[in-house]
């Protein structure tokens, strides 16, 4: 059974940093796309980053310069990182990890992000 586990959610100041995790265990594709989305309140789900098998990368214009999306992979699950830098008020939402291979897609529970002085 795939399960996905986001961590890292936090109050943070203007300016500041985060680090997001999401552990998908039990994900053994071999071919696979890691995304974060994020969606704040009133507002609908827009893609952060995305990243794939070998790497490749895709940012939200909003994001690019800003975060930094990265995988790990081990024996029993993938952990997708987002790196957020400089972060803004209009970074506040909730973010959600999302595991996709082929027909097969999965979501996290979501992790809250608030930027606020």
């Amino acid at each position: 059974q795939v399960q996905l586990a986001e961590s890292g959610g936090a109050v943070v100041q203007p300016g500041g940093s985060l680090r997001l995790s999401c552990a998908a265990s039990g994900f053994t594709f071999t071919r696979y796309v890691m995304r974060w989305y994020r969606q704040a309140p009133g507002k609908e789900r827009e893609l952060v980053a995305s990243i794939a098998t070998f790497g490749g990368t895709v940012y939200g214009d909003s994001v690019k310069g800003r975060f930094t999306i990265s995988r790990d992979r081990d024996n029993v699950k993938i952990t997708a990182y987002l790196q957020m830098n400089s972060l803004k008020p209009e970074d506040t939402a909730v973010y959600y990890c999302n595991a996709e291979s082929g027909s097969f897609q999965y979501w996290g529970q979501g992790t809250q992000v608030t930027v606020s002085s």
